[in-house]
């Protein structure tokens, strides 16, 4: 089945999940042109995941920056009374923790790209049931 772009769906798919691994803008934008011009319903869905993957990772990123500026406040806190307190282990471990949040957010969206090349994907549960309540 071809888009009104002329291109297939499966491409489409492919090139919303692949735009994610860059930026959120132009994922955005290419969603929202699925949504308000595009008819499959494959497609459509396949637009709102791959939002919704990309949101849900830039939550759970700044979730942990939250937690990393929490500790660097403290640390400031306490040197305001010539104190000395130092979280240097906590900022390697939320360092290590975003690069791993990062790296199945690539791998997730590789993933989804490549079974849409193919019409396929990859069942996550709770996601697909807010999206198939939400459509």
């Amino acid at each position: 089945m071809k888009t009104k772009l002329g291109i297939s769906v499966e491409l489409l798919g492919a090139a919303l999940y692949f735009t994610g691994l860059i930026s959120i803008i132009p994922l955005v934008l290419m969603a929202g042109y699925v949504l308000l011009f595009e008819s499959d319903e494959w497609l459509k869905k396949t637009a709102v995941k791959a939002v919704g993957i990309v949101i849900f990772f830039a939550i759970l990123s700044s979730i942990v920056g939250l937690v990393g500026n929490s500790s660097t406040l403290i640390s400031d806190l306490v040197s305001l009374f010539k104190g000395t307190f130092s979280f240097s282990w906590l900022n390697r471990l939320l360092s290590i923790c975003r690069t791993v949040i990062s790296f199945i957010q690539v791998l997730f969206l590789l993933l989804l790209g490549l079974r849409a090349l193919n019409q396929g994907d990859v069942k996550l549960s709770s996601v697909d049931n807010v999206i198939n309540k939400n459509m």
